[in-house]
């Protein structure tokens, strides 16, 4: 009994244990499980011994699709999105440019004020509607009959809905002063050299023009605008680049004088003044270097050329006109307004005629 509790609680020995070990991996390849390789995970056995073979993808659907490359296809901003919703999106349409520059100058524009608009609708211009207030109070009263025997559309609105419109064309954060009127017309009409040289001639009397170099501010080029009506002079030519267009602040600053001027605009300032050249004008440059104005001879037929600003007169204008003259000064500032020094020159010019 002592034997066989010794023998059945007596552990292998070592030369046992090993013998057995041995025998366990002595048997033929492939008859046990193929376990896996822990330590050579890409081996090339599959799980049931045989070789691993390379998955095939299907010629149509599935995984055959060919991997996105950014540089197959350059990317194009006019290409329509894909909408998972809806699909392709065939109605969109494609990135737009940004607009050309002086391309607002040819939407249709506001004009503000009871003067600018009593005169549009004075002269027959084409005007689309008229927004007053609902009070009509002194002159305005009188443009709104004036509008309803033309047969215009007259809508009366909240002040607060002026003063939106008007907000762009103010200053320092304050709207426009609309008066309690604003009308809605197309662009400024411009005319060509020609059309002025015309009607001078009808008047029958001596060309007289004004030719803007550079002048930027568009409330200076309604106040010239309107010098040059009450003046009589015959039309004022302006530059496409870099010069201001007719525009809103430009006709309520002129009252209402760009229904009866004759305004061109032209490419080029030294052209047009070599075209006033052969139609026999002479060109008066507005400089203070010049001659004085009462010295110099502007009678006849004459264009009277005013500078930038800031910087006046550039060099090839300065270059194209045949004298210069000068307003003279006596305080502390050596300087005008382009539309004061504007108006000056062209009542000198009529005092001069008129002599």
């Amino acid at each position: 009994m002592s034997d066989q509790r010794k023998d059945y609680g007596r552990r292998p020995s070592s030369q046992e244990t090993g013998a057995r070990m041995h025998a366990q991996y002595d048997r033929p390849y492939g008859k046990k499980p193929y376990q896996g390789d822990r330590k050579n995970s890409g081996t090339d056995r599959s799980y049931d011994g045989e070789p691993r073979r390379k998955k095939s993808y299907p010629d149509n659907g599935g995984y055959s699709k060919k991997p996105y490359d950014r540089n197959d296809k350059p990317y194009d901003r006019n290409d329509k999105p894909f909408d998972r919703r809806r699909g392709r999106d065939e109605t969109r349409k494609p990135y737009a440019p940004a607009p050309v520059e002086n391309e607002r100058d040819e939407q249709p524009y506001l004009l503000i004020g009871r003067n600018a608009v009593r005169e549009a609708i004075k002269s027959g211009r084409s005007i689309d509607r008229v927004l007053v207030t609902t009070e009509h109070d002194g002159s305005l009263g009188e443009i709104v009959t004036l509008a309803r025997e033309r047969k215009l559309v007259v809508r009366e609105v909240d002040r607060k809905k002026l003063d939106e419109l008007c907000m762009p064309f103010g200053h320092g954060g304050k709207t426009a002063n609309h008066q309690g009127v604003v009308a809605y017309a197309a662009g400024v009409t411009y005319c060509e050299i020609a059309d002025i040289l015309d009607a001078a001639k009808e008047r029958g009397e001596a060309p007289f023009v004004i030719v803007l170099d550079g002048v930027e501010d568009p409330h200076n080029l309604g106040s010239i605008i309107r010098s040059v009506d009450c003046a009589g002079a015959h039309g004022v030519i302006i530059g496409k680049r870099r010069s201001a267009s007719v525009t809103a602040a430009a006709v309520k600053a002129s009252a209402g004088a760009t229904e009866y001027v004759k305004i061109a605009r032209v490419v080029n300032i030294s052209a047009a003044l070599q075209t006033l050249k052969a139609a026999g004008l002479w060109i008066a440059g507005a400089d203070m270097s010049g001659e004085n104005m009462r010295a110099a001879a502007m009678k006849g037929p004459l264009a009277i050329v005013i500078g930038n600003e800031g910087e006046g007169l550039s060099k090839l204008v300065r270059d194209n006109c045949d004298f210069l003259v000068s307003i003279p000064m006596q305080g502390h500032i050596d300087s005008l307004n382009a539309g004061v020094a504007a108006a000056i020159l062209m009542f000198e010019k009529k005092r001069q005629d008129a002599e």
